[in-house]
């Protein structure tokens, strides 16, 4: 089957790997980084296993609560260095301010899309401040953010509904993330995955497979 659609995650792979952001932000808001871990490590673990229980990362990513909610909430179980309490207000801004996009990443999404291939943003949103909408038009042909359409990844029916915008099936698709929880869900849901480490083992990953599968995207 050719590959006629590459789907990318955001964070972690057009931008810098999350834990560098959100240490950076722990270390400029004075956050104590073992509370913070006691705290967001259970809700991590849970929201990327199929079978986890619901907890307040499943509600923000779908949309089932504001991201102010769960500033609140999370602000409230957090601590400062100097045993303060946590400024809830913009505290998903100030963790996952972007800073430079990955321009390796930005030029290869590019050139797929000018050679032929469907190309789609899939991210799990923790508020709206992070992306860099300027660009989407020239990167992408779909943008799906989990709280705008109440799914989130890894669930099977989130790379269904991506698939169905972009006018392909599931396996004429690739997609990339740094999870590899979520890498697994879209293998299962039928596409190709890669687990994005860096740039160009993304890029060499990617020309392999579209060479293989004889799509425009290599010529």
């Amino acid at each position: 089957m050719p590959l006629r659609a590459v789907i990318t995650d955001w964070g972690g792979v057009l931008t810098p790997p999350i834990p560098q952001l959100v240490r950076a932000w722990a270390d400029a808001d004075q956050i104590n980084w073992e509370a913070y871990i006691s705290v967001v490590t259970p809700w991590l673990t849970a929201a990327y296993d199929v079978n986890g229980p619901p907890n307040p990362v499943h509600a923000l990513e779908r949309g089932e609560c504001t991201p102010a909610e769960f500033e609140r909430l999370l602000a409230q179980r957090l601590v400062r260095i100097d045993g303060g309490p946590v400024h809830a207000d913009g505290l998903l801004t100030r963790m996952l301010a972007v800073g430079q996009p990955i321009e390796a990443m930005y030029d290869l999404i590019r050139g797929l899309r000018a050679n032929g291939l469907r190309t789609a943003l899939l991210s799990n949103s923790w508020g709206d401040s992070g992306y860099l909408r300027a660009d989407f038009p020239s990167l992408f042909d779909a943008v799906i953010i989990s709280h705008e359409v109440g799914m989130r990844k890894p669930e099977a029916r989130i790379f269904a509904y991506t698939a169905q915008i972009l006018g392909v099936p599931p396996a004429d698709c690739v997609f990339i993330d740094d999870i590899a929880a979520n890498i697994a869900a879209a293998e299962a849901a039928g596409m190709t995955g890669i687990h994005h480490a860096d740039p160009a083992t993304t890029a060499a990953r990617l020309a392999e497979l579209l060479a293989a599968s004889n799509t425009p995207g290599t010529k």
